[in-house]
């Protein structure tokens, strides 16, 4: 006979539930988020064979590939559909969640999500450290130019060094300014270079990938774009069609027909934003700046 699991994942720990094929309950418990003892209990009360089923969520990757690796049949179930059927239970537990889960996978009722490789994660995490140091680079430049436009000093729109010198040369002379602006402005040389250490191992990692440089050929596309779509598309074959990566990436437009009402609304915005973003510079270099 089989059995389907249900897993609610939480730090610390993780509520398992067990059913069989006419969803009568044959077990429950809760062990630690680890995937050595997930399997053992599944493996106990379940069998090799039973089907699990998880939601999406930030330690998904890590429990998938562990229990995948244990020779567990694992779903990853998309969060917004798990939902509306979760809702309709009166009380919210852990237990009864994983219950939960347990009889959508019984029953089918859920669109499983692509798992990417922990390589495409550690990626996807790389370009997005590098992203928030650029972020608080933009955010301290401007604090920066604000205290000295207050005072009648303006650096210019330079960038850069350029942007360094011309703060310094600001400041000379004015010492009551300088002791405010200056350890702003360590602080912006620091994350510049953590910026160009990031951009080093970006340029390691793109050398190394023959799709990269293959996708670098197109005009426009640099090594933080290619090194982007690589780690967010990873498998070109879980796509029916082509067009369908724009709606993976939320480039196309939202839909909303009821009726006679047929209407369409702004991009979608779904899936990853800072992919989208890099995307959207791209065909802007290419529109505007390729002959």
């Amino acid at each position: 006979m089989q059995h389907y699991v249900g897993l609610d994942v939480s730090q610390k720990t993780t509520a398992i539930c067990v059913v069989d094929e006419q969803g009568r309950q044959l077990w429950r418990g809760v062990c630690v988020t680890d995937p050595g003892a997930i399997s053992a209990r599944v493996v106990k009360h379940a069998g090799v064979d039973a089907k699990l089923g998880v939601e999406t969520g930030s330690m998904t990757p890590w429990l998938v590939h562990g229990l995948r690796s244990a020779g567990l049949e694992i779903d990853c179930l998309d969060a917004r559909r798990v939902k509306a059927a979760l809702q309709m239970r009166l009380n919210k537990t852990d237990e009864n969640d994983a219950e939960g889960l347990a009889q959508i996978m019984r029953t089918g009722w859920y669109r499983a999500v692509h798992v990417k490789s922990l390589d495409a994660h550690r990626a996807r995490a790389l370009l997005g450290a590098r992203a928030q140091l650029v972020g608080m680079t933009t955010r301290l430049s401007n604090m920066i130019r604000g205290v000295l436009k207050t005072f009648g000093l303006l650096p210019g729109a330079g960038r850069g060094l350029s942007f360094d010198r011309k703060v310094e040369a600001l400041l000379e002379g004015v010492p009551e300014i300088a002791l405010i602006v200056r350890p702003l402005l360590a602080t912006w040389r620091q994350l510049r270079e953590q910026i160009a250490v990031f951009d080093k191992a970006v340029r390691q990692q793109v050398r190394t990938d023959p799709m990269c440089r293959l996708l670098m050929t197109v005009p426009g596309i640099g090594a933080l774009s290619s090194l982007m779509y690589v780690s967010t598309i990873e498998d070109p074959g879980r796509f029916s069609r082509s067009r369908a990566v724009g709606a993976h990436l939320g480039l196309t437009p939202r839909r909303y027909q009821s009726g006679e009402t047929d209407r369409s609304g702004h991009i979608s915005r779904c899936g990853d934003g800072l992919a989208r973003t890099l995307m959207y510079e791209a065909a802007i270099v290419i529109l505007h700046r390729v002959k």
